[in-house]
């Protein structure tokens, strides 16, 4: 997959099938949209291009942008449109000058004359251009003025599967992790750096890998225990993380701590990712550090149970 930065640097194509979209998550509802676009530019001997934007409009244009979460950082959107087929992807910067071409503006300066686009591929409900003011009846209404054929997704294509970003950005804050993978069509993940913590954790037999994620706007599901696998120097290992504030031993600040079976690497300063595989319980407060132990022998236990395959 070839990636541009900016769109200046993309050649025009002489058969370009596209689809546009923020892409986040990737989900299947995303995957529907993808999948169609790869059979449409096989029928035509065409290529796939997607176009996405970077950072999420929201952010640029949303009064509580400082509170959005999203589910994708942009190199893992990359990586996820990357293992979906796509050939080119340009990821369009999203200024509040980008955010007031018409939808004309967009159409011609960007679709026509850059991209050469011959078919366009979308999901039904899309709107692009400023205040969202182009849509499917407008692009078929004119597509003929701009030479490329224009396919929607119906909707019931992907309304059987009831899939949308907010869905699983809801699910994971709720923690209900089964929700968000059959949304998803994969576990969630996210990538941190490991920092040292307060090493409380090797004083009870249980040292952690506290992970710190730099992404302020990458969503962290909710506070409570969960069977995870993690990724380690591209090693998989089982584990079980704790989301919270670690109530029994006064802890300060919101953490993301993971106790990995069967390894004892010092990974201070390496990335991680993290991938949850199941809920198992709130987070509590316990009674001293003897009912927190035990606490952790069952869960440990529990997430052994669910990662055993």
């Amino acid at each position: 997959m070839q990636v541009y930065y900016d769109i200046s640097d993309f050649q025009t194509l002489k058969n370009a099938v596209v689809t546009s979209g923020t892409f986040d998550g990737v989900h299947l509802g995303h995957q529907t949209i993808l999948s169609r676009l790869r059979e449409t530019a096989q029928q035509s001997q065409g290529e796939t291009v997607v176009l996405t934007f970077w950072p999420h409009p929201r952010m640029v244009v949303s009064k509580d942008s400082q509170n959005l979460r999203l589910l994708s950082t942009l190199d893992e959107k990359i990586e996820a449109l990357r293992q979906s087929g796509v050939q080119h992807l340009v990821i369009i910067p999203f200024t509040r000058e980008f955010s007031e071409l018409t939808s004309e503006e967009f159409i011609q300066q960007i679709l026509v004359d850059r991209i050469g686009t011959k078919k366009l591929v979308i999901g039904y409900d899309h709107h692009f251009g400023r205040n969202r003011e182009g849509s499917f009846e407008y692009l078929q209404q004119n597509a003929h003025r701009y030479g490329f054929e224009i396919e929607e997704i119906p909707r019931q294509e992907i309304d059987h599967i009831t899939v949308s970003s907010t869905k699983i950005r809801e699910a994971l804050l709720e923690g209900q992790t089964s929700v968000a993978h059959d949304l998803l069509g994969r576990n969630y993940t996210f990538t941190g750096v490991v920092v040292k913590g307060r090493q409380l954790g090797r004083t009870i037999g249980y040292p952690t890998a506290n992970v710190h994620v730099s992404e302020s706007y990458k969503l962290i599901p909710a506070d409570g225990v969960y069977a995870v696998r993690v990724k380690v120097r591209s090693q998989v290992y089982k584990g079980v993380m704790s989301i919270g504030f670690r109530p029994t031993v006064n802890g300060v600040g919101r953490t993301q701590e993971i106790y990995i079976f069967d390894f004892q690497d010092d990974v201070y300063g390496e990335k991680l990712t993290v991938e949850v595989v199941d809920y198992i319980r709130p987070e509590l407060k316990f009674d001293g550090l003897e009912a927190l132990v035990k606490a952790i022998d069952e869960d440990c236990a529990a997430a052994l149970a669910i990662l055993k395959d």
